[in-house]
């Protein structure tokens, strides 16, 4: 069960609201406190996408998130409502495009085949960046990350789960 829900209209301003909660909700559950940068960066990114695709596909249906706490770990779903593949870059070999793979990328080089280009409109919003970079970037910050379509089949859910149990000790060096 979520510790705290929240859903919002699909406004860039609202996208801060969701980091400073996420911030909040996410000491008390025990993260520690040197992942509060990556928390909110992965909010933003996962948050500012799901406005990207309601304001494009669905700009009446708001924004879902939900925080939550467990004994082990706090997990920060981000729902959206666009359509199959918004902002979701397939990689090389078919799964998420990766953080590693747009990083190996030469800033010279011939774009990728599964590097589409965005639509006009979409290219002076976000710089000309490739889609599914905020995920790739998310994977860079969270313990783990998963991307899944809504129960009914419409819509992006982001799972980024931090662990806030005990840390599993290193095993003995073998000599």
């Amino acid at each position: 069960m979520p510790t705290v829900e929240l859903r919002f209209a699909a406004l860039n301003g609202h996208v801060r609201t969701a980091r400073m909660i996420a911030t909040a909700v996410s000491r008390r559950a025990g993260v520690p406190a040197g992942a509060a940068d990556e928390i909110k960066l992965a909010v933003t990114e996962a948050c500012a996408r799901a406005v990207r695709v309601n304001r494009r596909h669905a700009p009446q249906s708001p924004v879902h998130v939900a925080l939550t706490e467990t004994p082990d770990a706090f997990t920060i779903t981000v729902a959206d409502r666009g359509q199959s593949g918004d902002e979701v870059a397939p990689g090389p070999d078919g799964g998420l495009v990766t953080a590693s793979t747009l990083l190996d990328l030469e800033p010279d080089s011939a774009a990728p085949p599964w590097w589409s280009e965005p639509a006009e409109e979409e290219s002076a919003a976000d710089g000309g960046f490739p889609p599914g970079l905020g995920l790739a970037l998310i994977e860079g910050l969270v313990d783990e990350v998963q991307i899944s379509r809504g129960a009914d089949g419409v819509g992006t859910i982001v799972a980024m789960t931090w662990h806030t149990g005990p840390a599993v000790a290193p095993s003995d060096p073998i000599l």
